[in-house]
């Protein structure tokens, strides 16, 4: 068996390894300057100019269901949106603000479109929600917060209540957990409560778990969804570790204890979470479908982003780039669902410039080719243990030997423990051809 024993956590992830893929969206009134999800602090934006925005938002081309068709195409089973980013904005009709969805042009809680319409797809839906606000009135002035740099930055500070916007957060929370049906994910973002200011600006503090009173927090969210998936970010431990924006390069292990950990990469198609018009570093085919690989490949799922126009669709970059997931996974997915990191002795066989992954149930093994090679791929101890090998795009038998190349050069390998896959000289038209492995 391939099953790993990982830390045990408070939510049920049993389907979340098994699903391994998913889509984040980010969303909200960033998508209008379309200059990054955090330009209203990186421009250090007044409340009144960013206001322009939300009297603006009209997305009249949302549709909630063409989204859901395309993640679902693209093979991801669930998906998390940003039901409020750090600017404060909500995408729901909350009774606690005025900020929000249905007082736009909009005039429509845009989260219940997303949920219905992702769970009629038979995706799970996931909330994001940021313990960050710009915009609340009672959320003190830190380094992080677009008047930071204001003269009279501390005076605009003194005398707000962390403890009434933890309330509020709370009050939000138990709003999005009760009125949209099961929700599978809860994603918190971010504690930075080790940042503090220096110099004249010492009096500026970071905020972590304290501040957003996490216990009070997560309880809320437990007591409504008991089974729930929430991440680590409130600085207090749940279910899920998050790593943001890099390749991890092993399965990640809890600090102390050193146990492996359900974990989740979230990742973007380009440099910036929201809609960014005139950002360039959109990531190759090859690469977008290698990250995945690499992901399962060492026990982990991948969170993948969108990041919609104002007008609410997903533009011809991102859709070309659900594309090349969906014309990959449409014939590869066995290799990634239901899979995980190969045990242990098989990793040792594992050729240069390849990956594998592994059904849970240990049978079938799954060879990634990064590089294709010609003519044959070694695999160093695995003689003796398949059964049978295929492509797994198309079904086709992939002929091996064992214990030798059958060659007619007198320098060809020999190893009794050598398996020898014989593959044709010209690459399959997949981006990364999977050969499948049936073990005895």
């Amino acid at each position: 068996m391939s099953s790993y024993i990982t830390r045990k956590s408070p939510g049920d992830t049993t389907w979340f390894t098994k699903d391994r893929f998913g889509m984040f969206i980010h969303w909200g009134i960033y998508a209008l300057p379309a200059r990054h999800e955090w330009v209203k602090t990186r421009e250090k934006i007044t409340e009144e100019k960013y206001d322009k925005y939300f009297e603006h938002f009209d997305p009249d081309l949302y549709d909630a269901k063409d989204w859901a068709r395309r993640a679902k195409a693209a093979g991801m089973k669930y998906a998390v949106l940003t039901t409020k980013h750090h600017d404060g904005f909500c995408l729901f009709d909350s009774q606690y603000t005025d900020y929000k969805s249905t007082n736009t042009p909009a005039g429509r809680d845009l989260v219940k479109e997303y949920a219905d319409a992702f769970r009629a797809e038979g995706l799970r839906v996931g909330f994001y929600y940021s313990l960050i606000d710009w915009h609340h009135p009672e959320f003190p002035i830190d380094m992080l917060h677009p008047r930071r740099d204001d003269k009279d930055a501390k005076e605009q500070s003194q005398g707000r209540d962390m403890t009434k916007y933890a309330a509020y957060m709370r009050n939000q929370v138990t709003e999005l957990l009760s009125n949209y049906g099961q929700i599978d994910v809860l994603w918190f973002d971010f504690s930075y409560g080790d940042r503090h200011g220096e110099g004249d600006l010492d009096w500026m503090k970071g905020k972590g778990k304290d501040d957003w009173e996490a216990e009070a927090l997560l309880k809320t969210a437990r007591d409504l969804q008991p089974n729930i998936i929430i991440d680590n970010r409130t600085e207090i431990e749940q279910d899920l570790w998050t790593p943001e924006q890099y390749q991890p390069q092993e399965w990640i292990k809890h600090q102390e204890s050193g146990e492996l950990v359900t974990w989740e990469a979230c990742q973007t198609f380009s440099g910036s979470w929201g809609y960014h018009r005139d950002e360039q570093t959109w990531k190759s085919p090859e690469m977008l479908v290698r990250m995945l690989i690499n992901t399962v490949s060492i026990g982990g799922n991948l969170l993948m982003n969108v990041g919609p126009t104002a007008r609410g669709y997903l533009d011809d970059r991102a859709e070309a780039a659900l594309a090349v997931y969906e014309n990959w996974m449409k014939y590869n997915s066995r290799s990634i669902y239901n899979c995980t990191m190969a045990e242990p002795q098989l990793l040792e066989s594992l050729p240069p410039d390849c990956r594998f992954t592994q059904s849970e149930d240990g049978k079938r093994l799954y060879l990634h080719l990064f590089a294709y090679p010609f003519g044959h791929v070694h695999l160093n101890g695995l003689a003796g243990q398949v059964e049978y090998a295929q492509f797994l795009h198309d079904g086709s038998e992939v002929l091996y030997t064992e214990g030798e190349v059958k060659h007619f050069s007198e320098g060809a390998a020999k190893d009794e423990k050598l398996l020898v896959l014989e593959i044709p000289h010209i690459k399959p038209n997949t981006t990364v051809p999977v050969i499948e492995l049936f073990l005895k």
